[in-house]
């Protein structure tokens, strides 16, 4: 079952065309993984699905529903939550309020169950709960944004370059995390500039050129690929 798809999206900035007409598809428990280099569109995609850009052309819909120019804080309330690039925190905030906000939109009270699924996937976040997030390290701050999308109960995360500046064994856990949430049922739609951590990672993937998709299939198949080797993966 398709859950989040795009059609014939174009989006620019002044006169300049980001994407040009680019189709994708999520199912209902993927994970599906946006590759490319700098430039190539996969932040204004997310971002044009999460509402925080109105397309010149073409259709976003979430459960059959057209969400295209639907305002971000209703497309959060409806299920999709973006974690953005550079993490987006409220620095000056402590772990636990950042936390409470990412169930703002929502009517029922946070559960214990909650924070203790938090503090499963993010150890090292029950002990910060008190402290400023503004003086978290890099990579405590990425684990809090993509634990603060969760508060919201999301059907699709979007995770905008999740690996960006981590070292290598905080990237092996922000992945391994990434598995589990999926695992536990919460579809995925990932930007990654790591392409080989992300293929293996995802199920499918997408590689954007330009703003164009060039290529799409089954992840196995693009680690496969001369073409995804010589690119993206050093080969």
């Amino acid at each position: 079952m398709t859950l989040l798809s795009v059609h014939d999206l174009e989006v620019g900035y002044g006169a300049i065309t980001a994407l040009h007409g680019i189709d994708l598809e999520v199912r209902k428990g993927e994970i599906v993984t946006l590759i490319g280099a700098n430039g190539a569109g996969k932040t204004t995609t997310l971002r044009t699905i999460s509402g925080l850009l109105k397309p010149q052309r073409g259709d976003v819909r979430f459960n059959g529903n057209p969400i295209t120019g639907v305002k971000p804080h209703v497309i959060t309330k409806m299920g999709i939550s973006h974690v953005p690039e550079g993490r987006g925190i409220f620095a000056n905030l402590s772990v636990a309020e950042n936390l409470e906000l990412g169930a703002y939109l929502r009517r029922d009270k946070i559960q214990q169950a909650e924070y203790q699924r938090i503090f499963t996937l993010f150890p090292v976040l029950k002990e910060r709960m008190k402290q400023n997030a503004g003086t978290l390290s890099g990579g405590e701050q990425q684990m809090l944004a993509i634990s603060r999308a969760l508060m919201s109960k999301p059907q699709v995360l979007l995770l905008d370059e999740p690996s960006l500046g981590l070292a290598p064994q905080m990237v092996q856990t922000i992945f391994r995390v990434i598995r589990e949430i999926n695992a536990e049922g919460t579809t995925i739609l990932l930007v990654e500039q790591n392409a080989h951590m992300a293929l293996v990672t995802a199920h499918r993937g997408y590689v954007m050129e330009t703003g164009r998709i060039v290529l799409a299939d089954e992840t196995k198949a693009l680690l496969a690929s001369d073409r995804i080797k010589k690119a993206y993966l050093g080969g």
